[in-house]
């Protein structure tokens, strides 16, 4: 009996040895895991003196820099803590080149040849970029290493329109209509417009694959804010799919609130000045001066909805524009060759201007198609009113 108590207790003196290991254990690992990061640089080919700044990315925002630094024997260095992995720009110079980086609280190293450009600009180009120390910079590198798949397919069903497409920008700056309907009628250039259609769906298909494989947690939100520029409607079903964690974190937050933006509704709006097509300036206070009512619509070529919803706003502007209602179409496009070619199909009769970057961020933009409807005083009345909302909305107005 004895020596079954003395097993007894030497077995429990062994669990007790292996629990206080265990805690002594985790005590080491939590005293020695990093709570703060350190980013040291090491870079040849540029100047000391070379301004170094780390600018938050993946937020659809021009970001103000979190540090600032200069390079000195090639060297620079940066630190502080994060909540969570987030995703930085290493910028150099004014703006001039850039390497990108996941950041976690760790210790990271970048080295990279840099060269900067003998051309006007003097634009910086890196090349045998090596980061170490970031498992989560290791993790964003495998997951989109689809990427350069899909640089592949895009050079290679450009390869032989390359002249075709000179001919047509040529046709387009002459305003030769005929030239133009000649070369968007022939077959190598509905075989190319066919193969870039094919292209943009496999970018969709591979981006939301990418997204749903991490809807539980905060990579998810992350690599939605990397694959879509601009949110329209047709992606608030991806964000719903994420988990409440996914959702909570830094960038399930950014997600939420460029799919929702905060009301601006009973705001004025500031006069603004942009670039129509032929590259003449209005202002916004000019375009809409004597009129009741205008629609200030924010839109892109590529966006799906915003023209899809463009004969219902033809439908409203033949209705009310002759009892004082007014629209302002602004673009957002950033390639104005696009942008020229979708008014060139579209026909709109009332005037369309380009952003400058600064508008859309007046009125908050930050997913598309986005309306503001704004009365004589410049206040504004009503937000993404489409179709017969917008219909029903100018019919009560109109008659007040």
């Amino acid at each position: 009996m004895k020596a079954i108590q003395n097993k007894i207790i030497g077995f429990c003196l062994c669990l007790f040895m292996v629990s206080i290991n265990i805690q002594a254990q985790k005590k080491k690992t939590t005293a020695t895991a990093p709570a703060s990061y350190t980013i040291e640089g090491n870079i040849t080919g540029l100047a000391d003196g070379t301004a170094v700044k780390l600018v938050p990315g993946a937020t659809h925002s021009s970001e103000l820099p979190v540090a600032e630094t200069i390079l000195k024997d090639g060297k620079f260095t940066f630190t502080g803590k994060l909540k969570e992995p987030r995703f930085f720009y290493v910028v150099f110079g004014k703006s001039k080149g850039n390497i990108s980086v996941m950041v976690e609280n760790s210790k990271i190293q970048i080295a990279a040849a840099g060269k900067v450009s003998d051309q006007e600009g003097e634009w910086i180009s890196f090349k045998d970029v090596v980061i170490t120390g970031s498992k989560s910079h290791d993790y964003y590198v495998k997951e989109t290493a689809f990427k350069e798949e899909l640089n592949n397919d895009y050079a290679e069903y450009h390869k032989g329109t390359e002249e075709l497409g000179k001919l047509y920008s040529k046709a387009r700056v002459a305003g030769n209509k005929k030239t133009m309907d000649s070369i968007a009628n022939s077959p190598e250039w509905k075989a190319f417009e066919a193969k870039e259609k094919a292209f943009f769906t496999k970018v969709e298909t591979k981006s939301k694959e990418l997204i749903a494989k991490h809807k539980t947690n905060w990579w998810g939100p992350f690599f939605m804010m990397t694959s879509y520029s601009y949110f329209t409607p047709e992606q608030k079903p991806i964000y719903e799919q994420f988990s409440e964690a996914a959702k909570k974190s830094y960038y399930g937050q950014i997600v939420d609130k460029d799919l929702n933006p905060k009301s601006l509704v009973g705001t004025s709006i500031a006069n603004f000045g942009l670039k129509d097509k032929d590259g003449k300036t209005f202002n916004a206070k000019d375009i809409v001066s004597g009129k009741k009512y205008i629609l200030v619509d924010f839109w892109a070529s590529w966006c799906g909805p915003c023209r899809k919803e463009i004969p219902n706003l033809k439908t409203a502007y033949a209705e009310y524009a002759p009892k004082g209602f007014e629209i302002l179409s602004v673009s957002i496009d950033k390639d104005e060759k696009a942008w020229q070619k979708a008014l060139g199909q579209e026909n709109m009769q009332w005037h369309n201007l380009l952003d400058d970057d600064k508008v859309s961020k007046s009125f908050n933009v930050k997913a598309i198609p986005a309306t503001y409807l704004v009365d004589g005083k410049g206040v504004i009345i009503g937000e993404n009113l489409r179709g017969a909302e917008l219909e029903a909305k100018l019919k009560e107005l109109m008659k007040s």
